[in-house]
């Protein structure tokens, strides 16, 4: 099997040299001025963060990678989709707002805003997905399917369901739309929540196959019509809809690959991963724990899975960090990431990517100083 290359550099900065320069040399080190951005739409994938955690990737990363692309004659917009949970960034207007406020504006970064899966989450593409075993056809959101380019990068941290976060679930989970997130994270189909339905039936008018009735002012879902599309999710005033949750972590991670493959495939791609504030849990959530590692580096790939692989190494190989999550539990699994938790199970993400053809676990570090 070929050796994918990954490119590292650590943290330390010297003669002057700050971080986001040295982030810029790092990617062109590693190719990425390679790539014909002439006039290209180029999407730049990112996590803005969650209102209240401070763990996600400052913006002046992303001002250093889109500078670089303009100046190769790019156009480069940052972006991202919509949540599936109810939160500060489930539609484009909050999630621009939260964006905004953690410095992801055009005053600091440069270039425009875009969430990819427009207003409510609703505008998406459908994206065959060949050789999918688990999704078919993915809902991704249409401004990342509608670039010429896509890079992604990621602050690469712990995650409660996948193991970790990291180019593959940037990409994957990252850009599927709000019906896209159901589709992975849930086996069945969304249900109401009685307490917070309203009756109003917005539902039941953006539902093609007549799922969701209404009765004594309350919807319900009948699952014999329900083709899972997540729809009403994303049009519900009062998030009373639901996804199930209930997919199992290995599918789960299956299902970020195989998203992965419906954004990167058939169009110039490459990924960046910062490993530093490796905080236990996902940005999503709306504040951050103590990194359960030091701060680690800089990476960069034209392969998101050897990527991943490269980063999830070079965590499992360092320290524990004292008063971490990590420090408190047992360490039973010999596994940073399965210690802190014990339901996931990372590997999938990387084994079934290389399945699908979208990378190779087997890569060569090489080191710029």
């Amino acid at each position: 099997m070929e050796i994918s290359k990954v490119y590292f550099t650590n943290m330390r900065t010297v003669g002057g040299e700050s971080l986001p320069k040295k982030l810029k040399r790092l990617i062109r080190k590693a190719g990425m001025d390679k790539i014909d951005f002439d006039g290209k739409y180029v999407a730049v994938k990112i996590h803005f963060g969650e209102p209240g955690n401070l763990a996600y990737l400052r913006p002046n990363y992303a001002k250093a990678v889109c500078d670089v692309i303009k100046e190769l004659g790019g156009k480069p917009f940052l972006t991202d989709c919509n949540t599936l949970y109810v939160g500060g960034r489930k539609n484009a207007l909050d999630h621009l707002t939260s964006a905004y406020e953690n410095g992801y504006n055009p005053f600091q970064t440069g270039v425009h805003t875009i969430i990819a899966d427009g207003l409510k989450g609703t505008d998406e593409a459908l994206v065959p997905v060949e050789g999918g075993e688990y999704v078919k056809e993915a809902k991704i959101g249409r401004a990342v399917m509608d670039a010429d380019i896509v890079i992604s990068l990621s602050h690469f941290k712990g995650h409660e369901c996948a193991g970790f976060g990291g180019a593959l679930k940037n990409l994957g989970m990252g850009c599927g739309s709000r019906a896209g997130k159901m589709e992975m994270h849930s086996a069945g189909k969304p249900t109401v929540a009685q307490k917070l339905c309203i009756g109003c039936g917005a539902c039941a008018r953006i539902c093609a196959h007549d799922a969701p009735q209404i009765e004594n002012r309350k919807a319900t879902i009948d699952h014999t019509k329900c083709v899972g599309c997540g729809r009403c999710i994303g049009v519900c005033p009062k998030d009373a809809v639901k996804a199930s949750m209930d997919e199992k972590g290995e599918i789960l991670n299956c299902k970020i690959a195989e998203y992965t493959k419906a954004v990167i495939a058939g169009r110039p791609n490459f990924h960046i991963s910062l490993v530093i504030d490796v905080s236990p849990f996902c940005d999503c959530h709306g504040e951050n724990d103590v990194p359960i590692v030091p701060n680690i580096g800089m990476f960069a790939s034209f392969d998101p899975v050897a990527l991943d692989a490269a980063c999830a190494d070079a965590v499992l190989r360092a320290p524990v960090m004292q008063g971490s999550l990590l420090d408190e539990v047992e360490h039973t699994h010999g596994d940073h990431f399965t210690d802190v938790s014990p339901s996931t199970d990372w590997h999938y993400q990387i084994t079934h990517g290389e399945k699908i053809g979208i990378g190779s676990s087997h890569y060569e570090l090489i080191e710029m100083k």
